[in-house]
């Protein structure tokens, strides 16, 4: 696979989760938001390790808690306590700062080398393209709803780091990878939800087809696209490409939930857009040609 298919493929994983919040808002139970990450990661899980039938040994066991925990299993409650306190376009836009932080831990921890300058203004006008997508006049702060959309998206970036650096066990497909995270990072929010929400609702038809999207294609299969993207591309790659949920959230709303739609919401696609296509040119040193990024690109097993 070059690396023009493995990005698109790995463009369908957020492109996925953009379809998270109208689901959420119509067909989920509402007051449940830790019950649906929940849901969304455990079953997925524990199905994809049975499909699998492998399971981490020697330090997996504590790089998969690490992991489980960074990319499911801190950024569920601090994305749910940030949707809690802020506006939607808010959040989003916060999360759109996720690929300057993603560029300044891939630089000092996995010591990639990208073009800076190209890289750093992509991931700028990616974060404005998504502020102005999504942000409105009406738009409020709340200090620990910003302090808990930052902690999440940080803790994702991070996560995608050490994904990177951590590679995968030999022998390890895939499915496997995503199903240990999902479960490792399900296991960590079935206390919590259970402590903070309390029993689980009673569940029409529209909540079961809701949770059944999320564990599928928002869990196992968009997981088992991400990390493999994380681990044969440059992680700057995966950072901008994150951007594409809020968008598409915002298309759906317009085309499915009849939400008004601006000019400025135009322009704010436009330069997102600009900026995933930008990113892919900065993630290539200079000089270096578009083989050996990908060879270099290729995942590490490690045992």
């Amino acid at each position: 696979m070059n690396r023009l298919t493995l990005t698109l493929v790995t463009a369908l994983a957020p492109a996925t989760w953009g379809t998270t919040y109208l689901v959420t808002t119509e067909l989920l139970p509402v007051g449940h938001p830790l019950l649906a990450g929940l849901l969304r990661s455990l079953p997925a899980g524990l199905l994809a390790v049975l499909l699998a039938r492998r399971l981490p040994h020697g330090s997996w066991w504590g790089k998969v808690l690490v992991l489980g925990a960074l990319n499911i299993g801190a950024f569920f409650p601090l994305l749910f306590l940030a949707a809690e306190r802020l506006p939607g376009g808010v959040a989003a836009a916060v999360a759109g700062a996720q690929p300057l932080i993603v560029l300044g831990l891939g630089a000092n921890v996995l010591g990639e080398r990208v073009r800076p300058v190209s890289a750093a203004a992509a991931a700028v006008a990616g974060a404005a393209g998504v502020a102005l997508v999504v942000l409105g006049p009406a738009a409020a702060l709340d200090f620990w709803g910003l302090v808990a959309a930052l902690g999440g998206v940080t803790a994702t970036g991070l996560g995608m780091i050490l994904t990177k650096r951590w590679g995968c066990p030999s022998g390890v497909g895939p499915v496997a990878y995503a199903g240990w995270q999902l479960t490792a990072g399900g296991l960590l929010l079935l206390p919590l939800t259970f402590v903070v929400e309390g029993p689980p609702p009673a569940l029409d038809a529209g909540a079961l087809l809701g949770y059944l999207w999320l564990a599928t294609a928002g869990g196992i299969i968009a997981y088992t696209l991400w990390f493999r993207g994380i681990q044969r591309l440059p992680v700057i790659v995966p950072g901008l490409l994150a951007l594409l949920s809020p968008i598409v959230a915002t298309l759906l709303g317009v085309l499915i939930a009849g939400e008004s739609f601006t000019m400025v919401q135009v322009a704010g696609i436009l330069i997102t857009l600009a900026a995933l296509v930008g990113g892919q040119f900065a993630a290539r040193p200079r000089g270096t040609p578009a083989t050996a990024v990908e060879q270099s690109a290729a995942p590490v097993a490690v045992r």
